[in-house]
């Protein structure tokens, strides 16, 4: 019943990974989709987001305004702090339950843990094994500029902002070189499946 954290930088090809590792048959647990989940309308943390920001987060129809949000943490690391404060501990105890549930359904279950943040928030955590989805910084950039429409600048502002390559790179203990075509983050998502099936 292997317990995996899969991360990587933005546009590091790591969502991939998680949906090979889906049709595989993993559990996927999406951070993101817990962080989203948390912060909807009406939820406690909403709440002290606002407490904490100001309701110029919220949106007329009560829920998260989440460009507002970004726009007052993004660069300022004491408020970024306050707001993570807020989320992370939320988040750590949603995804608890979710993994709770998951081998409790199934005992033999590998449940993969998709989590953007692990370097700035989930290191510590006891997980059976680490994989890095990794690639260049100007490939992302690259991809970022042709996938998402962001100019350069933006591109690589927003990768400068999440944890290092190497601090990432130092918790793997699989690292999945996604730099390649797709067919190659497969191939290496697939021998990884059968390392697991194998354990």
């Amino acid at each position: 019943m292997p317990l995996i954290a899969l991360t990587g930088g933005i546009a590091s090809g790591k969502s991939t990974i998680a949906r090979r590792l889906a049709e595989h048959g993993a559990v996927v647990v999406d951070a993101d989709g817990i962080v989203r989940e948390v912060q909807s309308a009406g939820s406690p943390v909403l709440r002290q987001i606002a407490a904490a920001f100001g309701d110029g987060m919220l949106r007329p129809d009560g829920e998260l305004d989440r460009a507002a949000l970004g726009a007052v943490v993004f660069g300022d690391t004491a408020a970024l702090a306050r707001l993570n404060g807020i989320v992370h501990p939320a988040v750590k105890l949603e995804s608890h339950r979710r993994f709770t549930a998951a081998f409790d359904a199934d005992p033999g279950a590998v449940v993969v843990y998709d989590v953007p943040l692990l370097a700035e928030a989930r290191a510590g955590d006891q997980w059976d094994l680490v994989v890095v989805a990794h690639a260049p910084a100007d490939v992302r950039v690259e991809r970022l500029v042709r996938l998402r429409g962001m100019t350069e600048g933006e591109a690589r502002a927003r990768i400068a902002s999440q944890a290092d390559d190497d601090v990432r790179l130092a918790l793997a203990d699989v690292v999945i070189d996604t730099s390649g075509s797709l067919a190659e983050t497969v191939a290496q998502t697939d021998v990884l499946w059968e390392q697991l099936a194998r354990r």
